[in-house]
């Protein structure tokens, strides 16, 4: 295993694979944690209504791709919100590959990957916790590790800004912003009353 590998894990977004069968499945979580230098363990939880936690669970083996800030928001769509139980995460995306425990991991848009195998699983309520001891680790570049604060704010589609409707006095120039103008509204500027205004375009 490559140390800078785990480096490269240090924080971040993450890219969770798992195989069961002919079944592949990964999703995305935000938390992987060293907890033991010799042997290398991770600690990471996920969700159990997540198919991959029910692979991981079954199979005890995981890979861990370190996503960096040239992911796209569509490998985000991807692993983040599309059910694993009804599609083909890994259909039509280049760069996958297996690593030597048969896993898939991501290539592109990630700095580095990591296949571990569980030693312990925890019931946390809502999610599992598995600590693994890491197998194996590659550095596969050398991008940025994308944050959660980044992914908000560089990646996340911003919704669209809602347009309020604006009227502008005639005789002043003056702008209301408002469905309608009140029936008794005063402009500030000239005095005059509603029927100065005009919606704008």
């Amino acid at each position: 295993m490559n140390p800078k590998a785990l480096f490269n894990i240090t924080y971040g977004l993450y890219v969770l694979t798992a195989r069961d069968g002919d079944k592949d499945n990964g999703c995305i979580i935000n938390s992987v944690m060293q907890v033991a230098e010799k042997p290398v363990r991770l600690a990471l939880s996920v969700n159990k209504q997540n198919l991959t936690c029910d692979m991981i669970r079954k199979t005890g083996l995981f890979n861990v791709s370190a996503l960096t800030t040239e992911a796209e928001f569509d490998l985000f769509r991807r692993f983040g919100f599309q059910s694993g139980r009804d599609a083909d995460k890994f259909q039509g995306l280049t760069g996958v590959k297996r690593s030597e425990n048969g896993l898939t991991y991501l290539t592109e848009c990630t700095n580095a990957f990591l296949s571990a195998k569980v030693v312990e699983t925890q019931d946390l309520g809502t999610h599992y916790l598995f600590i693994a001891e890491v197998t194996d680790g590659e550095v596969l570049g050398d991008g940025w590790a994308c944050s959660y604060a980044y992914y908000q704010a560089d990646i996340k589609p911003k919704p669209a800004p809602v347009k309020k409707k604006s009227w502008v006095c005639e005789i002043c120039g003056y702008v209301h912003e408002g469905e309608e103008v009140p029936d008794d509204f005063i402009c500030p500027i000239c005095k005059h009353g509603k029927e100065a205004f005009k919606p704008m375009e």
